[in-house]
Order: C-alpha cells, then structure tokens, then sequence
C-alpha cells in the first residue's frame, strides 16, 4: 500500500521550480553599439557571473513596439542563488575600486535602464 501511494504521488503533476530570471530592459547610448554592450556582458559571464552561479543572456526583438530595445535575461539555478548574487553584487557596489562597480560602470556607460522585472520559472 505504502508503494502505492508512493507511486501515485510521484505521478501527480506539481510544478517544480527550475530558475530564477533577472530581466533588465535598456536603450543602449550613442556611440555604444550591441558589440560592445555584448562584450561587456560576455566578460561579465566569465568572471563575477561564473564566481556566482549567474548566467545572463541579451536579447533584440524581433517584432515588438520598439526595436532599439537591448534586453538582458540574467539566469539564476534558484530565487535563493539569485539573491546571494545579489547582495554580493550591491554590497560590492560601496566599493568603487571593486570588480562589481567597475563593471557596473561599463554597463552605465554603454546603457540606460528603462525597466527590471524577477521572475521565477517552473517546468
């Protein structure tokens, strides 16, 4: 009987919670092109995004009401990772001669946020 339920409770649909997104839309600057906004994020992901479990990605629209839109899509294992980052990313940011700020300038230099939305995906 245990094995029955067992089973039959293993066969019941239940979200499972796969990821944690982090989505920043931007209008890059003048004179800040994709390349060198893809750049930036690219040694982002090797360095801080690697040390801490975070993992972004830019995305262009295709169709949409506005085409000059950059969007990243930053991906976390968890809401529990992404925070962690998170707070080391913010804390870090006191810091102006840290490797965070010193992104976090870069990226402020080539972009200008318009909107961040967190979103936690299931499968």
């Amino acid at each position: 009987m245990k094995k029955l339920l067992l089973i039959a409770a293993l066969a019941l649909p239940s979200p499972a919670m796969a990821n944690t997104l982090d989505v920043i839309t931007m209008k890059l600057k003048d004179g800040c092109t994709f390349e060198t906004y893809l750049g930036i994020t690219k040694e982002f992901n090797a360095s801080w995004g690697k040390a801490h479990g975070y993992n972004a990605q830019l995305m262009l629209p295709v169709h949409g009401p506005d085409s000059s839109m950059v969007i990243w899509v930053g991906n976390t294992a968890s809401a529990q990772a992404f925070g962690k980052a998170w707070d080391v990313w913010r804390t870090a940011m006191a810091n102006p001669n840290s490797a965070e700020a010193k992104l976090q300038a870069r990226f402020n230099a080539c972009s200008t946020q318009i909107s961040r939305a967190s979103y936690d995906t299931y499968q």
